[in-house]
């Protein structure tokens, strides 16, 4: 008699967890968001993809935060303005990374964070004699209207056009800037896939013309002045220097949980500290 009641027990016991699995449509529970484990220690792992001009400061940002927080990974991918914007409205990354303002409907699909200014510094190899551009010549240049140094007080010597790809932040930011809405970039201009390689590619030709964020400059190249006007962070915060744009953070809505705590170092003291090293900050 008590083993019957014990069978009877254990198969209602067996159906009740059947019928409360049954109840859950066969889904499964969203896994918690990143946020602080036990003891508020925060863990889990963000992913930034996009502009190789925000690259370098997201990398040394991704750096402190990790250092602050052991347990959190943030990765730090390249790939181009155009990819971080599409990778934030699509939910690929946690973080897209552009270096040029968004168009009305990519601003309609993302939440916008700028977490510093950038300059575009337009750059030749340090044997060029050539000290200063206006900008109209620099437009004339790109658009393959001046194509020997000697025409704007340099050597008797082609000028070799670097530029970067099309879907760039840095081109579209310097097609806007400079270029304007009528002129284009010449087609014989030599193309390189990133920041870093423009510099490399001018660093390498004593001939070479380049434009790069203000953040990849070093002594293998030199600035030239726009307009009278260095592209130095200064000038860049008041004004007059006229290459400039910001670096944005994207996001699909109100950044949250480990995103948002990111987010808030980087416009705090300590992210801010970080940017100023060789931008212009936000704050």
């Amino acid at each position: 008699m008590f083993k019957s009641k014990w069978m009877i027990v254990l198969v209602l016991t067996l159906f009740a967890v059947s019928v409360l699995a049954g109840c859950g449509g066969g889904q499964q529970a969203a896994p918690p968001a990143p946020t602080p484990g036990a003891g508020g220690e925060l863990q889990g792992s963000i992913t930034i993809a996009g502009s190789t001009s925000v690259q370098p400061v997201s990398e040394e940002l991704a750096k402190a935060f990790m250092a602050k927080h052991p347990k959190v990974t943030v990765s730090v991918q390249a790939g181009g303005s155009g990819q971080g914007i599409k990778a934030a409205i699509d939910g690929i990354a946690d973080i897209g990374a552009s270096s040029r303002p968004l168009k009305d409907d990519e601003a309609a699909q993302v939440h916008q964070t700028q977490i510093c200014s950038d300059g575009i510094a337009v750059i030749v190899h340090p044997s060029n004699e050539v000290s200063g551009l206006t900008l109209e010549q620099v437009k004339r240049i790109y658009a393959g209207e001046i194509t020997n140094w000697k025409e704007v007080g340099g050597r008797d010597k082609a000028i070799a056009v670097v530029t970067r790809e099309e879907g760039s932040g840095t081109r579209g930011a310097f097609e806007e800037m400079v270029m304007g809405k009528e002129a284009r970039i010449s087609v014989r201009a030599i193309v390189q896939p990133s920041s870093g390689g423009v510099k490399a590619a001018v660093a390498g030709n004593p001939n070479a013309i380049g434009y790069t964020s203000i953040g990849y400059l070093d002594t293998t190249v030199k600035t030239v002045e726009v307009d009278g006007v260095a592209p130095t962070a200064e000038n860049i915060r008041n004004g007059t220097y006229k290459i400039s744009r910001p670096f944005l953070y994207l996001t699909r809505g109100e950044p949250s949980g480990l995103v948002k705590e990111y987010i808030d170092f980087c416009l705090g003291p300590e992210g801010q500290e970080i940017v100023a090293q060789d931008y212009v900050p936000v704050k």
